[in-house]
């Protein structure tokens, strides 16, 4: 019999807050966390993109010098994300062995990487630090979490792009539904806010270059939008039993009732335009849940503000939902954070299971006139979510037509 799976421990340091609670209260109040870089690497190389969705907080404030020395900023923000969700969780009590980490990434070290190689070509290779590999290994967040929780049911990190947060909470999920382990840390991270990636994604016209307004560049489902905003930081859950949960009397935000990942097998970095992939994971993580499309009352969109991407999310959309689409309130989250790419699913996973557990859908800022071509519902001020144990899933799509999603019921 598979078991019943809860949220019970929520943590994130994104653009908009070092913590999940100011991250939230800045998306609700239609907040941007997009700002211009003053980085010197900016003018040094003439980047075309000028701005990013930057940690509100930078980690140094928050962890310890030896910390910041021995992770990379991927894993820091990873770090920061789990030590907040494990303490809102009440730090269970749980058997190490019944413990896991999924905790995932889309690019990894790149910071560490890129920097080793700049000492290597300079300085040679006798001043490349020891420490090298264990801090751009994209395993490198997970394991640091697993490490400072004693996991040792296992710590495994998805890598799927943009898809990888979202992923990542699948794997974890099904690990506790089937009774492998009673609670497991789950999320992403990212920290790719370098020349490199953001030279490499404007040279494949994937950035918004709004750079006189970089907190108007990031505009889901806009007829003006340009790209997608690059942003870091993560998110983390805690996931766990229900029985679990409810035998130590832990507070409960929401119930995980579904998930699914499927690929599109179709280009390396467009989505399907047929979207019958992405559409399949929706239809199969409602139908895990034991639910049906019209249970549906809030979706939070993968919507990166990109001309190709929103169009095939929406087409995946209208094949799973029809006519019963725009009865269902659509958040596009990313309007106010940019892309966290790997960590996009995990701070999105938060973003919905709050939605539920405060009965509010956070608001898509910058939607000055939606695109004729995609008829959505989209919510642009906070709104009331009305109903019990209502329905919610959570969308996440990356490059290698990756397709992620989680579905959440509230508990009251």
């Amino acid at each position: 019999m598979f078991k019943k799976v809860v949220v019970t421990g929520i943590g994130a340091t994104t653009p908009l807050g070092g913590d999940s609670k100011t991250t939230w209260q800045n998306l609700l109040a239609g907040n941007s966390g997009i700002s211009t870089l003053t980085q010197d690497w900016v003018s040094k190389y003439e980047l075309p993109v000028t701005f990013a969705g930057q940690a509100k907080t930078p980690a140094r404030e928050v962890l310890t010098l030896q910390e910041g020395k021995r992770l990379d900023p991927s894993s820091q923000f990873a770090l920061i994300a789990a030590r907040e969700a494990w303490a809102d969780a009440g730090s269970p009590d749980v058997a190490p062995e019944r413990l896991a980490v999924d905790y995932a990434t889309g690019i990894g070290g790149v910071w560490t990487l890129l920097d080793a190689y700049d000492v290597l070509k300079e300085r040679g290779p006798r001043r490349v630090l020891p420490m090298t590999v264990p801090m751009l290994m994209p395993n490198g967040p997970a394991a640091a979490i697993g490490m400072e929780i004693s996991a040792r049911a296992g710590v495994r990190t998805a890598v799927s792009a943009c898809a990888s947060g979202t992923e990542a909470i699948a794997n974890a999920f099904n690990r506790i539904r089937n009774g492998e382990v009673d609670v497991v840390v789950a999320g992403g991270s990212e920290a790719a806010i370098h020349p490199l990636p953001i030279a490499s994604f404007a040279a494949m016209q994937a950035l918004s270059k709004r750079n006189d307004a970089p907190e108007r560049a990031s505009r889901p489902y806009d007829v003006d939008r340009d790209g997608f905003v690059m942003s870091e930081g993560g998110g983390a859950l805690v996931l766990e039993s229900e029985e679990h949960a409810l035998a130590r009397g832990a507070k409960i935000y929401a119930e995980v009732v579904g998930s699914s990942v499927t690929s599109d097998a179709y280009h390396i970095t467009a989505p399907d335009p047929e979207g019958s992939a992405a559409a399949r994971a929706m239809l199969s993580a409602i139908e895990q849940s034991g639910s049906t499309i019209e249970d549906v009352v809030h979706i939070n969109a993968h919507a990166t503000s990109t001309p190709v991407g929103d169009i095939a999310e929406y087409t995946a959309l209208k094949r799973v939902f029809g006519d019963y689409l725009p009865k269902i309130a659509v958040s596009a989250t990313k309007s106010s954070t940019g892309h966290l790419l790997g960590g996009a699913g995990a701070i999105e996973a938060i973003f919905t299971i709050l939605a539920l557990h405060e009965r509010t859908a956070p608001p898509t800022i910058n939607l000055d006139n939606l695109d004729p071509a995609i008829e959505l519902d989209v919510v642009t001020s906070p709104r009331k979510l009305a109903g019990s144990n209502i329905l919610a899933i959570s969308n996440s799509f990356g490059f290698g037509g990756h397709n992620a999603v989680v579905a959440f019921r509230s508990t009251n």
